[in-house]
């Protein structure tokens, strides 16, 4: 047997109503980036060969903005009626193509390539029909809850609204990571039935039908607790925006470029930047900036897409050179 094909399918589709704008949900910039490229170049990194893009509200703004991803295929969901119907729309864009598939959600950037290549590599060795990644918080108000036997095992996935007092207790929740096995989850697809009074379909009820008829089905706490914040409002947006600096400002750092004060400097995920500069701070670096070699930038400065040559500085806001 061959490698098996790996896919992704990303939900897109959503309004975001509580961000109130005009702007799809998913391209709402997270430094500099729309939220949703961040998923896509997680899925990438991860071993994924090819995406579907779920589609609806603000469908030509979307695919306009990722005209140049050619491999993405989008599928349109002119009703929105749950992640599980979201699933199902795209099912002829994936039956014959792919073995196994990932389910996102296109408005958690924070995703990281590692913790799918870890759900992957569970979900292979294992032979799974499907397989999730939990998270545990101190605080699990609004999530739904993982149940296990007394052995550890999956026995399903309880939304917040349905827990019993018991299960409101539980801190390992469901984040919306699933990894599933095709033949296994077209049958599931089938099977789904709208189960509120807003005639949604919904894809956990996927993992609850595949115990059901016997599937091998687990979950793995794979993902940290920073990782899971989705944005359904501008605060939220603001808070991943700051997560997103401090991951992107440690990366830097890591890679030997000196930034005085983290928390004042915001940088462009798609800057560039060489070893030995200083980043002074109250710093913004935007846009595609290819800052050289022990350069000195700020306090104060601001770059947007500029390229700076090695051993420059940068002074002011206007981002003059010294």
């Amino acid at each position: 047997m061959g490698q098996p094909r790996i896919g992704a399918i990303i939900l897109a589709a959503g309004k975001g109503t509580r961000l109130k704008s005009e702007l799809p949900k998913v391209l709402h910039p997270i430094l500099g980036r729309p939220m949703l490229a961040y998923v896509f170049d997680a899925c990438r990194e991860a071993g994924v060969e090819a995406l579907i893009g779920v589609v609806g509200h603000g469908r030509d703004q979307v695919v306009d903005a990722f005209s140049d991803a050619t491999d993405v295929q989008w599928v349109d969901q002119t009703e929105q009626l749950g992640t599980g119907h979201a699933a199902m729309v795209c099912r002829d864009a994936f039956k014959d193509r792919f073995d196994h598939v990932f389910v996102l959600c296109g408005d958690g950037p924070l995703i990281r390539a590692e913790t799918l290549a870890t759900v992957l590599k569970r979900h292979l060795s294992e032979g799974m029909a499907g397989t999730l990644a939990t998270a545990e918080l101190e605080d699990a108000t609004g999530y739904g809850r993982i149940t296990r036997d007394a052995k550890g095992a999956l026995t399903g996935i309880v939304e917040h609204r349905d827990c019993t007092p018991a299960q409101l207790k539980i801190r390992e929740v469901n984040p919306s990571y699933y990894c599933f096995s095709v033949p296994e989850f077209l049958v599931a697809l089938g099977q789904l039935k709208p189960n509120n009074v807003k005639n949604e379909y919904y894809i956990t009820d996927c993992i609850g039908l595949m115990l059901g008829a016997g599937h091998k089905v687990d979950a793995i706490t794979a993902v940290p607790p920073d990782d899971i914040y989705s944005i359904n409002s501008r605060r939220d947006l603001a808070l991943v925006n700051r997560v997103m600096r401090d991951r992107i400002n440690a990366r830097w750092m890591d890679n030997g470029v000196t930034i005085v004060d983290p928390q004042t400097t915001w940088i462009d995920a798609r800057a560039t930047i060489g070893v030995d500069t200083v980043i002074e701070p109250f710093s913004v670096i935007m846009g595609a900036a290819r800052i050289g070699r022990e350069c000195h930038i700020g306090p104060f400065a601001r770059l947007d897409g500029d390229e700076i040559a090695d051993g420059s500085r940068v002074v002011g806001a206007a981002g003059a050179l010294a």
